[in-house]
C-alpha cells in the first residue's frame, strides 16, 4: 500500500532525509522511531504529498505520489503534527468541512461523521469551537478528520501527543483495531506504544534508517536479550557470580545491586539465546547450591537500550569523526 524508495530531502544544505527506503502493506502498523530533528516528520509529509522529495519515489496504493498525486491523496488519512485545525469552526462545523473536502455528501456524510465522532469520544463537545478545546479534545478532533473518510492508509505524527492516559489507551486500541484491514504510519516517542501497537518499527536518525524490523527482532538486539536476572538473599555475589561464571552457557556476569543482605546477579549467555538454555543452568546450580532463591527470569531484551545504543553510537562517532578532522 505504501512503497518508499530512496527518498531525500534537502533544505540548503542540510540532508534532512538520506535514501530512505521501505514498505507498509495492507494490515501493517509501522512505528517510526527517532531522535528529535532525526527526519521522521519530514519523511511523513512527503508520504503524504504535502511536501515534495529532493529525489527518490513515494507511491500509494499503486499511484505515484508526483505523478497521480489526487489518486494518491484519495487513500490517504493525514494527522499532522501538532494536530492543526480550524479554531473558530465547531467540532462538527470542522467534522463537516473535512468530510465534504473528501467527496461525502448527504447521508454519507452524515454516516461518516457520526462514526468518528463516536470512534474518538467527541460527543460531548461536538458544539464547542475548537479554540475552547483542550489540548487533548483538539488532537482528538484532528484525528477525526484523519479517519472521516474511512482510509486505506493512514499516516499520524505522534497522534497521542497531549492525551491523558486513558486517552492514549483509547486511541491505542483504535489504531491497532484499523490496523488489522489499513496500512498505517505512526511517529511516537514513547517506546511502549510501538510495542503495545506495532506491527513492525522502523528507528531513523540523521535522516537514515539505521534499524528496521518487528518489536521483538529489535529488542533481541539489546545487549540484556537472553540474560538471566538472579536474585538470592544470605549470600555474598562474589560466591554467586563464581558459581554462574563456572557455567559452559555464561559468558560473564554482573553484580546489578548488593544490599540488605540480599544480591542481584545478571548471567550473560555464551552464544545468542538458545531456547533458555542459560535460565536452566543457571536453575540447577542455584538448587545445588541450595540458595535462597528471591527472584529468577529471563530478559527479553529492552526497546529503549536498543533505540538509545543506536542512536547514541552514531552520534559519538559523527563528534569523533569531526574531532579527528
Amino acid at each position: 500500500m505504501i512503497k518508499v524508495e530512496n527518498l531525500v530531502k534537502t533544505f540548503g544544505r542540510k540532508k534532512a532525509v538520506d535514501d530512505v527506503s521501505f514498505t507498509v502493506e495492507r494490515g501493517e502498523i509501522l512505528g517510526f522511531l527517532g531522535p528529535n530533528g532525526a527526519g521522521k516528520s519530514t519523511t511523513m509529509r512527503m508520504v503524504t504529498g504535502f511536501i515534495p522529495p529532493t529525489a527518490g519515489k513515494v507511491s500509494v496504493g499503486g499511484f505515484d505520489m508526483l505523478d497521480n498525486p489526487v489518486g494518491a491523496k484519495k487513500l490517504i488519512g493525514y494527522l499532522p503534527e501538532s494536530a492543526p485545525s480550524y479554531p473558530d469552526m465547531t467540532v462538527l462545523g470542522f467534522l463537516k468541512f473535512a468530510a465534504e473536502i473528501r467527496g461525502l455528501s448527504g447521508a454519507e456524510k452524515s454516516k461518516a461523521i457520526d462514526r468518528v465522532i463516536e470512534l474518538c469520544f467527541l460527543q460531548n463537545v461536538i458544539h464547542q469551537s475548537v479554540d475552547t478545546l483542550s489540548k487533548g479534545y483538539k488532537h482528538r478532533t484532528c484525528f477525526a478528520q484523519s479517519i472521516v473518510h474511512d482510509p486505506d492508509v493512514l499516516v499520524m505524527d505522534e497522534p497521542t501527543d497531549g492525551l491523558d492516559p486513558n486517552q492514549k489507551r483509547e486511541i491505542r486500541n483504535l489504531i491497532r483495531r484499523m490496523g488489522e484491514k489499513k496500512a498505517i504510519i505512526f511517529s511516537t516517542h514513547i517506546l511502549e506504544e510501538v510495542e503495545a501497537v506495532c506491527t513492525r518499527a522502523m528507528i531513523i536518525d540523521r535522516g537514515k534508517v539505521v534499524a528496521n524490523g518487528t518489536p521483538a527482532e529489535l529488542k533481541a538486539k539489546s545487549d540484556l536479550a537472553g540474560s538471566v536476572s538472579l536474585k538470592v538473599k544470605g549470600i555474598g555475589a562474589s560466591v554467586v557470580r563464581g558459581k554462574l561464571d563456572a557455567l559452559n552457557e555464561v559468558s560473564k556476569t554482573t553484580t546489578v545491586e548488593e544490599t540488605d543482605g540480599k544480591v542481584w546477579v545478571r548471567a550473560f549467555p555464551k552464544d545468542a539465546p538458545k531456547n533458555g538454555e542459560v535460565s536452566e543452568a543457571v536453575a540447577r546450580t542455584a538448587a545445588a547450591e541450595k540458595w535462597d532463591v528471591v527472584e529468577v527470569f529471563t530478559e527479553q531484551g529492552r526497546l529503549d537500550e536498543v533505540f538509545w545504543n543506536i542512536t547514541l553510537s552514531d552520534t559519538d562517532q559523527s563528534e569523533l569523526s569531526k574531532q579527528k578532522a
